[in-house]
């Protein structure tokens, strides 16, 4: 990584070669320009250019950090990972992989979600972690924020894959929540200890978040949103690609809406991602209609059943259901108290 031109693909190709990276290191130069990739001038920077301050310096940032290196050749690699486009020869990770995680499913978007964008996110994070279905984002802000967030108050897992170094957070804000994903999950990136979060990091993290799991769920995306290239990355990794359907009007929707024009799945609940991954549902509640398990009142049944994910007024509310508004007011206040309506700012209701 400290040697000018050697990639990941020179690197595997050395490693598959020789055994070992120290084998590799040790090899003559003629036999280093045998490998694919090698010429004369590289091999040369590879016996010349070795830094082995910035080894030292790497061991001792992993040591600060509690992090690890795994490499391509380990056993806990994501399998996944081992069949995209040119997967890093080395991670660097804090936290943990488990063999489920291979059951995951990204979940990204805009970094300024409308309250829309909020609530699906926050709905559709929470129902794929009550599945145990490992939630894959970037740690930005907005829509991968609150995915990491909402799967780990509901007791899932999520990994966050980082366009800098694992031990420098970005953004800052996010240092608790990346504290609490080390908890449960993992830190993950291709860069070295201490890189900075550099612009052109970020489209190439992007094909680790789609090649870890099985898909990528699109949530609120405009038309130059980065989470359109991690679609693409994901269609071309074979993985699938969903995407939620939003107001024709918003710009923030149209990412998503061209998505859905191109051949995304158009996802209305959990239950379509659940049914076209052929996973077994084992929690949560893909359908909208099915009341849940707790007694309602005729009052609350029948305003619950106007309610959706879209932001409804209270005005409108108490209109549709016959009801003066302090009675209506009353009968959503006992919906929220049971979990299953939530109150957004301008006195707007959804259902939970």
């Amino acid at each position: 990584m400290s040697v000018p031109h050697i990639g990941s693909q020179r690197i595997r190709n050395l490693v598959s070669r020789f055994k070992s990276a120290g084998a590799a290191l040790a090899a003559s130069p003629r036999e280093l320009v045998q490998i694919n990739g090698i010429d004369k001038t590289i091999a040369r920077l590879i016996k010349t250019a070795i830094d082995r301050k910035f080894a030292e310096t790497q061991l001792e940032l992993l040591h600060q950090a509690n992090a690890r290196i795994i490499t391509f050749w380990d056993k806990d690699y994501p399998p996944a990972l081992k069949n995209i486009y040119d997967p890093p020869a080395v991670l660097f990770v804090r936290g943990s992989l488990v063999n489920d995680d291979e059951r995951g499913v990204a979940v990204v978007g805009t970094r300024s979600p409308s309250a829309y964008g909020k609530l699906m996110t926050e709905k559709l994070s929470r129902e794929l972690a009550q599945n145990s279905i490992t939630v894959i984002s970037g740690l930005a802000r907005g829509v991968d924020t609150i995915s990491h967030r909402v799967s780990l108050s509901a007791a899932g897992r999520t990994i966050a894959v980082l366009g800098s170094g694992v031990d420098v957070i970005y953004p800052n804000e996010n240092s608790s929540l990346a504290e609490s994903i080390m908890e449960n999950g993992a830190l993950l990136s291709e860069f070295p200890m201490g890189s900075k979060p550099d612009a052109p990091h970020f489209p190439r993290r992007n094909r680790l978040i789609s090649g870890i799991g099985k898909g990528v769920i699109v949530v609120e995306a405009g038309l130059k949103s980065g989470a359109l290239i991690t679609a693409h990355f994901a269609a071309d990794q074979g993985r699938e690609v969903f995407a939620v359907p939003g107001n024709i009007n918003n710009p923030k929707s149209l990412g998503c809406n061209s998505l859905i024009q191109q051949g995304a799945k158009l996802i209305c609940s959990i239950q379509d991602v659940l049914d076209e991954l052929q996973f077994s549902s084992t929690g949560g509640n893909g359908s909208k209609n099915r009341l849940p398990d707790v007694s309602l009142s005729e009052a609350e049944k029948n305003l619950l059943d106007i309610l959706t994910t879209e932001p409804l007024h209270i005005d409108q509310i108490a209109k549709t259901v016959g009801l003066p508004t302090y009675n209506a007011l009353a009968v959503l206040l006992s919906l929220e108290l049971k979990n299953l309506v939530r109150q957004i700012p301008g006195k707007n209701f959804v259902r939970a």
